[in-house]
């Protein structure tokens, strides 16, 4: 009997991250169909709050965004159409999150993405010591600084949890 796989392998997100210098530790869970944030962090034993979501969404001109939020909160699409200057905002059909990102549902993260969109991230994620976020594939988080989001990834800190 093998032991189990604690390694993802090298996915888009992981080779962004390496590119631009980003240190980040891996975390490997078993991937549970639509156990989202409740599922990864109960299983790596971390808090949701610090585990973070990434939703591809698009404003009303049907422009692609990225939005990284708290897994134990909600997006107002409201306040955030407001932040950004936008009339609305609304989470984009799973085809063509998939199709803007080139990641599966589940298993989108930030980097690396096939299309270059802007990303905006909760504000107050940025004042957590360590966050976890989707490195690329289901099952897969990566660890990082969340300084990173905004110093390397270019996200603007946005305030729009529900």
């Amino acid at each position: 009997m093998g032991k189990k796989q604690k390694h993802a392998g090298e996915t888009p997100a992981t080779q962004w991250l390496r590119s631009a210098g980003v240190t980040f530790t891996e975390h490997v869970y078993d991937y549970v169909e639509r156990g989202g944030t409740a599922e990864s962090s109960r299983q790596l034993g971390v808090a949701e709050h610090e585990v973070l979501k990434t939703l591809v969404m698009e404003d009303d001109d049907g422009r692609p965004l990225l939005v990284l939020m708290h897994g134990d909160r909600q997006v107002s699409t409201r306040n955030l159409a407001r932040e950004i200057g936008a009339r609305s905002v609304a989470p984009c059909r799973p085809e063509v999150a998939q199709r803007h990102s080139g990641y599966l549902i589940g298993g989108t993260s930030p980097f690396g993405t096939r299309k270059t969109m802007p990303v905006y991230v909760e504000a107050s994620a940025l004042e957590l010591p360590r966050i976890l976020i989707n490195g690329g594939r289901r099952g897969f988080l990566v660890g990082i600084a969340p300084a990173m989001l905004t110093e390397v990834l270019g996200a603007t800190p946005v305030h729009c949890a529900l």
